[in-house]
């Protein structure tokens, strides 16, 4: 049985410079024969992984909320998450559609001038380095996403993991290198790593060839940083900060305002407002009672422990920044909704601005909240609106609400929005809201930056495999020296 007693000391300490050493040289030593591995023998050692977190969850869940303080239920629901994923890449791999294999045969009258033979498919980058998020101890973290595209890809990982939850990470880790052994997978293939030094000089490390980060705008810029500025550079994929803008238009709010206050304040709200995709901004027409239904919803709701108590610094700074700015009005909550220290709990927090008074103080606004909080804007017009919109930094989604039978007008209006905010978002929702990835072949979950470092990849969904994939195109190659997947009988 996975318990809390199990887990020794290296939870909590940062891993020693000899023990890195060792780590990087099983990774770069594993990486050929992992990469080389059979597709079903790969997909079957992710799905060993699924199978051991799905019977240990009733013990890792427990240790998960002592730690971050997230209730059982979502906790639960993200074990399962986390197992999906690892079966989805393990359905992938095994019938090879991340090798993305392209054959042009010889063609001699191919104008304008004869045309070899070419192949071309994907292959393994090499070890992979990643840092794991604090708001997803499971499904962004010692086995999540990154991690699990990144085996499904062919490489090794070297897991820093996160501090906020440190002994979930070391049980989680344990369980993921169990599997991997009994699938026959070789020592390196999969490794954990600590502290915030051993995560940059791996980091820099030559035998690191890629990185993906889930975390804060300032960390995740930082580490982009020394991986671009390496001798030799490496890919990094940096999911950073989103404020998620949602719009609901005049039909809308006067067709369905609880719906849309209901759903905003749940959306917001959830989690603490820990989730990445929480809508950061709520764009709504002027002179309706929706600020008022609002903030009555949002007094209501229970305080939620936040994550560490640098979360909760930040957050109870980022509440005195949004209520000291000019124009700006409190609608409910404020600084005074954080408490506690080891375990901090806050209130939820709405603000207020109107559009006319937003393009001055965009700067603030639209840096994201990280927790309970989130700006109502109220327009006067759709051009005002378009307005704001238009100054947003790359997020990952944007929502509009609509009515359920719209006026010509109305849809002209949202035609200009959507054109507005399609360069600056991965995802568009309409009369839903954005909290709950699905995790299917189709979602895009990234976005320009600063949401994400590489907007053309998703961390979410089988195509996050792509950001561990480089081409390779093979010319008049004898067939006894092509990779058996793009030889005649085998490729297209």
């Amino acid at each position: 049985m996975v318990t809390a007693d199990t887990a020794d000391s290296a939870a909590t300490t940062d891993t020693a410079a000899d023990d890195l050493e060792r780590i990087l040289d099983r990774a770069a030593s594993a990486a050929p024969t992992w990469g080389a591995t059979p597709d079903h023998e790969r997909a079957h050692a992710l799905r060993l992984v699924a199978d051991a977190l799905s019977s240990a969850r009733d013990e890792l869940v427990p240790v998960a909320h002592e730690e971050t303080g997230l209730p059982h239920r979502r906790l639960e629901g993200e074990v399962q998450r986390t197992a999906v994923q690892l079966r989805m890449f393990a359905d992938l791999v095994e019938e090879g559609g991340h090798q993305r294999i392209t054959v042009d045969r010889a063609d001699p009258d191919f104008a304008p001038a004869p045309r070899p033979d070419l192949r071309r498919m994907l292959v393994p980058f090499g070890p992979v380095l990643v840092f794991a998020a604090s708001n997803f101890p499971f499904a962004f973290s010692v086995a999540g996403g990154d991690t699990a595209s990144a085996l499904a890809a062919g490489c090794p990982v070297v897991l820093k993991a996160h501090p906020g939850h440190p002994v979930t990470s070391q049980l989680t880790a344990r369980l993921v290198c169990s599997a991997l052994r009994e699938a026959g997978a070789d020592e390196g293939v999969f490794d954990l790593i600590s502290g915030v030094e051993p995560g940059v000089r791996a980091l820099k490390d030559p035998r690191i060839t890629a990185a993906a980060f889930t975390g804060s705008l300032a960390a995740g810029r930082h580490l982009f940083d020394i991986a671009a500025s390496r001798p030799e550079p490496i890919p990094f994929y940096g999911e950073l900060g989103s404020i998620n803008p949602a719009v609901a238009t005049s039909g809308a709010a006067r067709e369905r305002p609880d719906d849309i206050a209901r759903g905003f304040t749940g959306s917001f709200t959830l989690g603490a407002g820990q989730f990445c995709t929480k809508p950061g901004l709520l764009l709504i027409p002027e002179g309706t009672d929706l600020p008022e239904r609002l903030q009555e919803l949002v007094e209501g709701v229970d305080e939620q422990r936040l994550l560490t108590a640098k979360v909760a610094d930040a957050y109870g700074q980022r509440l005195t920044e949004l209520a000291s700015t000019a124009g700006v009005r409190v609608l409910a909550g404020g600084e005074e909704t954080v408490h506690g220290s080891d375990r901090p709990e806050a209130g939820a927090s709405l603000f207020a601005v109107h559009a006319r008074d937003f393009d001055g103080r965009a700067r603030t606004l639209l840096e994201e909240s990280f927790g309970p909080a989130s700006i109502v804007v109220e327009y006067g017009s759709a051009e005002e609106a378009r307005r704001v919109l238009s100054l947003l930094t790359g997020s990952l989604t944007a929502t509009v609400h609509t009515a359920s039978s719209p006026t010509e007008e109305e849809d002209r209006d949202v035609r200009m929005l959507l054109d507005t905010v399609r360069p600056k978002v991965g995802r568009i929702v309409f009369d839903e809201w954005p909290t709950g990835v699905a995790v299917t072949a189709a979602q895009q979950h990234g976005g320009p930056f600063p949401s994400t470092t590489s907007p053309a990849h998703t961390s979410v969904g089988t195509a996050a495999v792509d950001r561990f994939l480089r081409p390779v195109a093979y010319q008049n190659t004898p067939e006894r020296f092509l990779p058996s997947a793009l030889r005649d009988g085998q490729a297209g």
